[in-house]
């Protein structure tokens, strides 16, 4: 079964971190680019970033450079999105997808994505 699985999620203050993981199985995610999405309340989903084939991050949003990176463990099959300084306009679901290609489109076109995460809720709040 073709899934991906995101854990990591939860609530955190002003200034912390946290690390969302996305495992694929049922596929080779070193094969795919990976992108990260979110909705926040209220709010369309926004793409925030994608991590290519070969490891190259294309940011999608402006407001998560410099505190936000995407890594993967191929080994594994498990993506990574680490958040830094978060804050309270980064609470929102966040979705990892595999993306049809190896290479990050340069716009966050989520109909050429082929498989979504269940979604992780993040919470930044004092």
């Amino acid at each position: 079964q073709v899934q991906l699985v995101e854990s990591g999620g939860g609530l955190v203050q002003p200034g912390g971190s946290l690390r969302l993981s996305c495992e694929a199985s049922g596929f080779n995610l070193a094969d795919r680019a990976i992108g990260w999405f979110r909705q926040a309340p209220g709010k369309e989903r926004e793409g925030v970033l994608c991590i290519s084939d070969d490891d190259d991050t294309t940011f999608y949003a402006d407001s998560v450079k410099g505190r936000f990176t995407a890594s993967r463990d191929n080994a594994k099959n498990i993506v990574f999105l680490q958040m830094n300084k978060l804050t309270p306009e980064d609470t929102a679901i966040y979705y990892c997808a595999a993306e049809q290609d190896f290479f990050c489109y340069s716009d966050p076109v989520a109909d050429l994505h082929d498989f979504w995460g269940q979604g992780s809720q993040v919470t930044v709040s004092s």
